[in-house]
């Protein structure tokens, strides 16, 4: 789908700073945008629905990030949004796009308040 030009988003678990880089090695360079949602451990946990923390927790799963696993934080943030909830998603998603115009990932909107591609017929 990036290769067709379109914004590609993928959400995932990444603990590692190599698995992220080579990630990114996949893309030309800046147009991979890494987006860290910086959450604590204790909201990571509230918002798991499926009970895997609590399965790591009892040695069920191993290698469980936060619990018997490392999160390597990245060390030089391209994006920095605040997971915890004092941010709405609708800021957070706000946040992403404004990063997005200046780096040319994304046309701004026209000054009439369209994108550029509302404004085509």
């Amino acid at each position: 789908m990036a290769d067709a030009g379109l914004i590609v988003l993928v959400s995932f678990i990444s603990p590692f700073r190599s698995e992220r880089q080579l990630a990114c090695d996949l893309f030309a360079p800046g147009e991979c945008v890494d987006v860290f949602v910086d959450a604590t451990l204790d909201v990571a946990e509230s918002r798991g629905r499926k009970g895997l923390y609590g399965k790591a927790r009892r040695g069920e799963l191993s290698d469980f990030t936060g619990i018997d696993s490392p999160y390597e934080e990245p060390e030089n943030l391209e994006m920095h949004l605040d997971g915890t909830g004092a941010t709405t998603a609708d800021e957070s998603a706000e946040a992403v796009i404004e990063h997005l115009w200046p780096a040319g990932l994304l046309a701004p909107p026209s000054p009439d308040g369209t994108s550029p591609e509302q404004g085509r017929s």
